[in-house]
């Protein structure tokens, strides 16, 4: 699956302003964002603020996370680990205009712990491994759940915030009772013990991703994280990162032809006018006259 450089979408905030999005329940934090749109091959990148599970109600999603490719069909979920980073190609079938529709229902950390409460449900390390994203099983069950939503969506408008927090019992009912694994891969810390500080860290530089973010993609706390980066790095993260990705941009800018708009958003930048400023700052020319000047230089050798 090939995707262009483009700015990442933050998921589940910037999805709400998609062009293709057909409806939305939210409450307190949570939501589920309906979608339906006629595509043969639209790509695109998001990095995941909350849990997600996307429900494909005809079509076909496919998602990457890494070197894995995950294929979402008809009636078929797939589950994405928060804190991560998705490309996606999504493709309607031939037989319906190239028509795909599906949900994605984001899940934070307090709703969690609240169904963690209410079902009794005791987590447990089972799990060797941290699984970041994984093709949940749907029973009939799920099935009906998930068209029973659709009522909601007609009239978001009169759905009152404690039935949004029902229906997201419920559907975590359902989830659990087919698979027994799920809680616990949902509930998991998003870190192998084992994996290096510094690779994790670099792994991450061109995503859209906060310090709180790293905090928890390394397991520890905010305050030990910014300890430990300064221990090991001689500054703070939010300047290193910044370094890291101007150097990354300006030897795109000297190498490539990406358009400066591309550049900006392939190492981690998210508006076109700060990359250009903070560039200009840190290497005395604006982004296009830096490529200008090494293409002057380029033929000057010549």
């Amino acid at each position: 699956m090939s995707v262009r450089s483009k700015k990442i979408i933050k998921a589940p905030h910037e999805l709400e302003r998609a062009p293709d999005k057909q409806g939305s329940l939210k409450q307190d934090g949570l939501s589920v964002i309906k979608f339906c749109l006629h595509t043969q091959g639209t790509t695109g990148s998001y990095f995941l603020k909350d849990h997600m599970l996307l429900f494909v109600i005809s079509g076909v999603y496919t998602v990457r996370f890494k070197d894995q490719e995950y294929t979402v069909r008809s009636n078929e979920m797939v589950f994405l680990h928060k804190s991560i980073r998705i490309d996606y190609i999504k493709s309607g079938e031939s037989g319906s205009e190239f028509m795909l529709d599906y949900m994605m229902f984001f899940l934070n950390e307090n709703m969690l712990e609240e169904f963690v409460q209410f079902s009794g449900f005791k987590p447990t390390n089972t799990l060797n491994e941290f699984i970041p994203v994984s093709i949940i099983p749907v029973n009939e069950l799920t099935r009906s759940y998930i068209a029973s939503l659709k009522p909601y969506f007609e009239t978001p408008e009169e759905v009152k915030d404690g039935l949004v927090r029902i229906k997201f019992m419920e559907l975590l009912f359902h989830l659990a009772h087919a698979n027994e694994h799920f809680l616990h891969q949902l509930l998991q810390p998003n870190h192998d013990k084992n994996s290096n500080f510094g690779k994790m860290i670099e792994e991450n530089i061109t995503n859209p991703i906060s310090i709180s973010d790293l905090a928890y993609l390394s397991g520890k706390s905010l305050s030990t994280f910014k300890r430990d980066f300064q221990a090991a790095y001689h500054t703070s993260p939010l300047k290193w990162i910044r370094n890291q990705r101007l150097d990354k941009a300006k030897k795109l800018l000297a190498e490539t032809s990406l358009s400066v708009t591309d550049v900006c958003f392939s190492t981690g930048f998210e508006n076109v006018a700060h990359f250009s400023k903070v560039f200009k700052l840190q290497f005395g020319l604006p982004p296009s006259e830096y490529r200008l000047q090494c293409k002057h230089s380029e033929e000057k050798i010549k």
